[in-house]
């Protein structure tokens, strides 16, 4: 009986983390569209020499 309570939880332990993964995620991200660079841009004159 203890064997098969075992057996049953790490079965439901597994396929839940398998669900998990492998499920479209639920992020609720705005949706923001392209953005422009805004930034400096790099000049390698600046950087050190490696």
């Amino acid at each position: 009986m203890i064997i098969s309570r075992v057996l049953a939880s790490m079965i439901q332990f597994i396929s839940e983390a398998f669900m998990r993964i492998f499920s479209p995620t639920d992020d609720a991200y705005p949706v923001i569209g392209f953005q422009p660079f805004t930034g400096v841009a790099y000049k390698k004159r600046h950087a050190a020499n490696w």
